[in-house]
Order: C-alpha cells, then structure tokens, then sequence
C-alpha cells in the first residue's frame, strides 16, 4: 500500500512539475544585444493571446558562447540569444507559434529549434514589411530537418 502511495505521488510531482515547466521561457542574452527584448517581446505577446501558460523572462549573460555549447545548440544554427523552455533549447529568433507547436507535439529525437543568424523580419527583427527567406531548424538526437519555412516578403 505504501509503495502504491508513494508511486502515485512520484507520478503526480513529476506530471506537475513538467508541466508547470513546460511553458516557461527563459531567454538568455548578451546585455547589450536589443533585438533579443523585441523577440521575447513576441513571445509574451503569442503566449497572452493564445492561452500558454508560464512566465517569460530574461537572464543577462555576457557568456552566451559557453551557455549554447552547454545546451547543445549547434555552432552553424547559433543566433543572439538562447532560450530554454523544459527541456527544450530555442535559438535565435523562432517565431513563438513554431515553438507553441513543438511543445504541444513534443516530437521523439528534438531537442530544440533554431532560426541560424538575424534574418530580417523573423521575429524581433522587424523591419516594415520587409522579411528576409528563412528556415526553422529542428536538431536533436534524431538529426536535423526543417521545422517551417518563411518565405521571403515586401521589397
């Protein structure tokens, strides 16, 4: 009876635990980067508008080189800013329905999404109606593939 007990509260504390976490966001930034405040800026804005719960907030680190290599973000995919929600890794600017989408389909082989570089018009570095091509990057142990696509916009 005992071991029962103690089974279901185990349960209990990790299903609750992962998902208080699941939606928080930490975004960790160079001090002096201001793009990275304008996309987590986005992401508080989605998150209002589309019910997720969890807080976001963000960590000033001027050691931004050794935090991606710890969170396992490939060197190709780097961005300005890295973000950690439960288990996963975001860098760089990925538009937040494309990181609502991973946590809600929780895909075998993903450790996180990457958005390589500063395109312009991803989100945060909005320029008019103007966005630069780019790609949503999915990494992990099960390889790399193409999360979503942005085509090129304006003039």
């Amino acid at each position: 009876m005992k071991k029962r007990i103690l089974a279901s509260l185990l349960m209990l504390v990790a299903a609750c635990s992962g998902a208080a976490h699941a939606a928080d966001v930490i975004m960790f930034r160079d001090p002096n980067c201001g793009c990275c405040l304008k996309w987590v800026e986005h992401v508080r804005e989605y998150w209002a508008a589309n019910g997720q719960a969890g807080e976001v907030k963000t960590v000033d680190n001027p050691q931004m080189q050794a935090l991606k290599y710890r969170a396992g973000v490939p060197a190709d995919l780097a961005s300005c800013h890295t973000t950690i929600i439960g288990n996963y890794v975001i860098e760089g600017h990925v538009p937040a329905a494309d990181v609502a989408r991973l946590l809600k389909e929780r895909p075998q082989g993903v450790r996180g999404l990457a958005v390589a570089g500063m395109p312009i018009g991803s989100p945060g570095m909005e320029h008019g109606n103007h966005r630069q091509a780019f790609k949503v990057i999915a990494f992990g142990p099960g390889g790399r593939n193409v999360w979503s696509s942005y085509p090129a916009t304006g003039g």
